[in-house]
């Protein structure tokens, strides 16, 4: 019989049902019921990743190659770490094997992570590029954002506050990649918004949407990838294709 079939993964049943305290919502409910029956959040555990959302930026890598020995990388709201402690481990900066560099920024406090220089700033400081760019001894590879802004539960209004904040993170990313750069946002389901789409294509060579097998199946997340960074030039011609091609 099948793992999926048998319902189990590393001999625990994966199908545990939650009580419903009354103390406790019905979205909490849910959401803890999600969290205990969610192999990607029993494998973190067992693999020592901070979060489950680490499988996003593994399986991701794993079909776009986008981190690499030496390289230089930012990670965007970095925290809990999750995508800062792959990161490290495929550039080799986590055993010190390589040159390469992680920096992780963000708002919240974050433990530390081997092979991780984090930096409590909030990006959208006007002096946060310079202060990367010095940090990192020139410009960065690749620029990595796994945030999100808050849910309202309105989804209009979730999806013009995300594509907020990916323009915001393209902005930044567009002032610290170096050529030829990759810069990764999660955005959400339906795509992103045409005026950034057009931004992306016009600064890097190739933009796609794609959406890793960890991103659980009833959510909107999706992700959008941007390689070949061309610098900030005037005139480059935009493709008319609608960038949601998936990988």
């Amino acid at each position: 019989m099948s793992q999926g079939a048998s319902g189990r993964e590393g001999g625990r049943s994966l199908k545990t049902r939650v009580k419903t305290a009354r103390s406790r919502t019905l979205s909490s409910t849910l959401w803890l019921n999600r969290q205990l029956n969610d192999p990607y959040v029993d494998r973190a555990k067992r693999e020592g990743y901070r979060s489950r959302a680490a499988y996003k930026l593994i399986e991701i890598n794993a079909r776009a190659h986008i981190l690499k020995s030496g390289q230089k990388i930012v990670d965007l709201g970095a925290a809990p770490g999750g995508w800062s402690q792959v990161a490290a481990e495929k550039i080799g900066a986590a055993k010190g094997t390589s040159k390469g560099k992680v920096f992780a920024i963000d708002l919240l406090d974050m433990e530390p992570v081997p092979g991780v220089e984090f930096r409590k700033l909030d990006f959208l400081d006007p002096e946060a590029p310079a202060q990367l760019r010095e940090w990192l001894g020139g410009t960065a590879d690749v620029v990595l954002s796994d945030m999100a802004a808050n849910a309202t539960g309105h989804k209009k209004t979730d999806q013009l506050r995300i594509i907020g904040l990916v323009e915001l993170a393209a902005e930044f990313a567009c002032e610290i990649l170096g050529p030829g750069g990759t810069f990764l946002a999660k955005v959400l389901q339906g795509g992103t918004d045409a005026a950034l789409l057009a931004r992306l294509k016009r600064d890097f060579a190739q933009v796609k949407h794609i959406k890793p097998p960890a991103s659980r199946a009833g959510s909107s997340e999706l992700y959008v990838l941007a390689m070949g960074f061309r610098g900030r030039r005037e005139g480059v011609e935009v493709r008319e294709d609608d960038g949601r091609d998936a990988l």
